[in-house]
């Protein structure tokens, strides 16, 4: 009889940590939200709705627990599920638990939406999620007397 490879040996101390990362509504939001690919901490944080810095500071607990990776692009920071975390199987599993969730479907249908946005608004905070939500078109209006405005 032949056995699967053995898994990547974790500790206790590892498994716990990759828990309690998932255990925070946020951090559960961020992990969902970056199943389908990278998205960077402007992105995350309009769809979330918190501060960049709150953001950072969720993404950086999941990066420490091993369940995310990041690439830097100048001053931008994306994010994406580490796929070849010890833990990828079973946070896919997690994921696939939630993925009916009211907030999480909620969160994946503006995925699109805020990655159409050019990101110096969203890193400028330029368009709120209601502005975001209402656009038809991905070109954006810039006055500068006032906010942004979509065009369409």
């Amino acid at each position: 009889m032949r056995h699967a490879a053995s898994p990547t040996p974790v500790s206790h101390r590892q498994v716990v940590g990759a828990a309690k990362a998932v255990g925070h509504p946020a951090r559960l939001r961020i992990l969902a939200m970056l199943q389908p690919g990278e998205l960077c901490v402007c992105q995350m944080s309009t769809l979330l709705q918190l501060a960049a810095s709150t953001v950072s500071g969720h993404l950086n607990e999941l990066r420490r627990a091993g369940l995310v990776v990041e690439r830097k692009v100048g001053k931008t920071v994306y994010y994406r599920l580490d796929d070849a975390s010890p833990f990828a199987a079973w946070l896919r599993q997690a994921l696939t638990l939630v993925e009916t969730d009211d907030q999480v479907r909620a969160d994946a249908a503006l995925i699109g939406k805020v990655q159409a946005v050019p990101i110096p608004l969203l890193a400028r905070g330029l368009l709120s999620l209601d502005d975001i939500s209402r656009r038809r078109s991905t070109r954006v209006d810039r006055s500068p007397h006032g906010p942004a405005r979509p065009r369409g």
